[in-house]
């Protein structure tokens, strides 16, 4: 039998338990190994798997324990389950390309278990185990071919052990709550959002939780430990979200396939690199995807917050995108209303004769959401859509942001993935606002650009609270929310709004890197990029939106993250620090080709927080350069090949 698969008969008794291990199941690499116990109590039999990491020759029990079984409204697949058998190893080698993204190019291997169980009504329950490379994925199967049932509740636990450092946000429906660090008596007992981010005691490695390829056979689902600290039990959305319209419990229809349970696992490079989200998730639905085209777009609200309602500086902010170079300008909300020289039609005939593509703001509407405005119904149903759609398409509109939607219910789940499907017939790129965390939708319906679930720069319009934490805000969210998908954080701000921030010119520069979105909406005024520097300027007008590779440097949640990003032959890379104090970091080169000589142009943190400095560089391979930063500082540069 291959090495990477093994059947065990081992039996284990401790505290009056008795324990079997059935199965372990090794990753292709052999760094990753997950195994399947039975565990026998006095109210019977329980299956759990737990994960070990294996590097330089010592393994680690990285989870000790997670918990399996779900509850139908008609049978219990808990307890008292017997494995009738596993079947035959299945290695996954596959490669699929990606629209936008942090790679466009996508690899990963696996190797693929299933394990068959029946409880004692024998009634079949299915756990596929999957274990990749840099991380492990599993779902539930109920095999039957009928029958509709309700779930009303799912048992999948994570023991995490208190000594384990984590990152985590407090659960809220709009996905834009700040990251605490936590661990042994510190650790909170609460209801909280994906994705969730632990470093065990031993920091052999690191792994994220998270979900991913949710459909419309079921709800989107967090993580509670509320009734033990140590456990995170995966917990449907709460009778009350949405304004309690729809049901908490998802009704499924068989046969049935549960998201999978995804955990990214290695050390930080392996989290921040992964692609593990998309890869489960289901292949392009869109044949014809000619139409899709990440890129940067200006955006009115961060510095007017009324802007669209004004002819005039929807036309500004045009002039901005067509000055920079950027593919799109955003009209938000109040688009309906907008006056003073012309209307909406007006504001679209000017943007194309520009060369910009407008996108347009609506409210997802319905009774889930008390805001009331406008247009709020347009989005609705499948009707509506289709009308104003077309309408769009006629007008030259590029796509649509959709906000508020208030909830992770399976009625709502079923509202997203609808409002994608209409789109990608109408040729219409998606934004969500106010919404879900990704779950690997983008690798199904490419026209899905990007995704809020992020508190970012536009909390500077609502309160003063981001103003002291973005700097360490901004170093936890390329470890955490935006490993799993694109992350609309409407970026790169040099002027203030509302309430104003700390961090540096060179910080800001740097997020238009740090921060992965199919289309990158830049927040700050024209003015604030009229005035930077020719250097700054420059980059900020070639600097792309999708990626053809990414590599995190260097880096640490709450302190620092370094990330090189690659289009074509060119590296673009971003690096930020959230420390009080100025620091100098250390860049290595050994991602570069070999034998081949870059052009470096570094836009570092000046003599004071809104300067900048430019220097130029040849470098190759061996290089290493040291940077310095500023209190709350950053850097942006590019790395191009020089022609020989």
């Amino acid at each position: 039998m291959k090495r990477w698969t093994l059947l065990l008969l081992g039996f284990i008794t401790s505290t009056g338990m008795l324990y079997a291990q059935q199965l372990t199941i090794q990753a292709p690499n052999r760094k990753i190994t997950v195994a399947l116990y039975s565990k026998q109590t006095a109210d019977g039999s329980e299956w759990y798997i737990n994960a070990v990491y294996n590097t330089n020759g010592k393994s680690s029990v990285v989870i000790p324990h997670i918990g399996l079984g779900l509850v139908r409204n008609d049978q219990d697949f808990s307890k008292h389950l017997k494995l009738l058998k596993t079947g035959m190893p299945l290695l996954i080698n596959e490669k699929y390309t990606a629209l936008h993204g942090k790679k466009s190019v996508c690899t990963n291997q696996a190797t693929e278990v299933a394990a068959a169980f029946e409880n004692p009504a024998k009634e079949k329950l299915n756990v596929i185990i999957r274990v990749y490379n840099d991380g492990i994925a599993f779902r539930y199967e109920f095999p039957e071919k009928k029958g509709t049932f309700t779930v009303k509740d799912e048992l999948t636990t994570y023991s995490i052990p208190s000594a384990t450092k984590r990152w985590m946000e407090k659960w809220n429906t709009a996905n834009e709550g700040f990251y605490t660090a936590m661990k042994d008596d510190k650790v909170l007992k609460q209801e909280w959002c994906y994705p969730a981010l632990f470093q065990p005691e031993d920091k052999s490695c690191w792994f994220l939780l998270h979900e991913a390829d949710v459909d419309r056979n079921y709800c989107g689902s967090k993580l509670s430990n509320t009734a033990d600290s140590s456990g995170y039990k995966i917990t449907f959305p709460d009778l009350q979200d949405g304004k309690g319209i729809g049901a908490a419990a998802p009704v499924i229809t068989l046969p049935w396939k549960s998201p999978w349970r995804v955990i990214m696992m290695g050390d930080l490079p392996d989290i921040v690199e992964s692609t593990l989200v998309d890869d489960v998730s289901s292949p392009s639905v869109i044949q014809n995807t000619g139409w899709i085209k990440p890129g940067l777009a200006s955006w009115n609200y961060w510095s007017n917050n009324h802007g669209t309602q004004d002819y005039k500086i929807v036309n500004h902010f045009t002039d901005l995108a067509a000055e920079m170079n950027w593919p799109y300008t955003l009209f938000d909300w109040e688009w309906d209303a907008m006056g003073n020289g012309g209307n909406l039609e007006d504001a679209v005939k000017y943007a194309l004769s520009k060369g910009v593509k407008p996108l347009m703001w609506y409210n997802s509407g319905g009774p889930h959401t008390d805001v009331s405005a406008t247009p709020r119904d347009r989005m609705l149903t499948h009707e509506s859509r289709v009308a104003e759609f077309a309408k769009l398409k006629q007008l030259g509109v590029a796509g649509v942001k959709i906000d508020f939607f208030e909830s992770e219910k399976q009625d709502m789940i079923k509202y997203y993935l609808d409002i994608l499907e209409d789109a990608a017939r109408a040729e219409m790129m998606v934004y969500f606002h106010g919404c879900i965390v990704p779950r690997g939708w983008a690798r199904t319906y490419p026209n899905l650009m990007t995704y809020e679930a992020v508190r970012g720069a536009e909390w500077y319009n609502n309160s003063p609270e981001l103003t002291p934490v973005a700097p360490e805000h901004n170093t936890v969210l390329p470890f955490t929310r935006n490993v799993v998908g694109a992350m609309d954080y409407t970026p790169v701000t040099f002027t203030n709004s509302q309430f104003p921030h700390i961090t540096s010119y060179g910080h800001e520069l740097a997020l238009s890197v740090l921060f992965e979105s199919g289309i990158q909406h830049m927040a700050d005024r024209p003015e604030g990029y009229q005035d930077l520097p020719g250097a700054a300027q420059s980059f900020l007008k070639t600097v792309p939106a999708a990626w053809d590779d990414t590599k995190l440097l260097d880096g640490y949640p709450g302190q620092d993250v370094i990330i090189a990003r690659r289009k074509a032959d060119t590296w673009y890379i971003g690096g930020i620090s959230a420390g009080q104090w100025a620091k100098k970091k250390t860049i290595r080169f050994n991602f570069l080709k070999e034998n081949t000589k870059y052009k470096l142009t570094l836009i570092a943190d000046g003599i004071h927080d809104k300067a900048l400095t430019t220097q130029y560089n040849v470098i190759d391979k061996s290089s290493i350069l040291e940077v310095k930063l500023l209190r709350s500082g950053g850097f942006a540069a590019t790395i191009v090949p020089v022609l020989q």
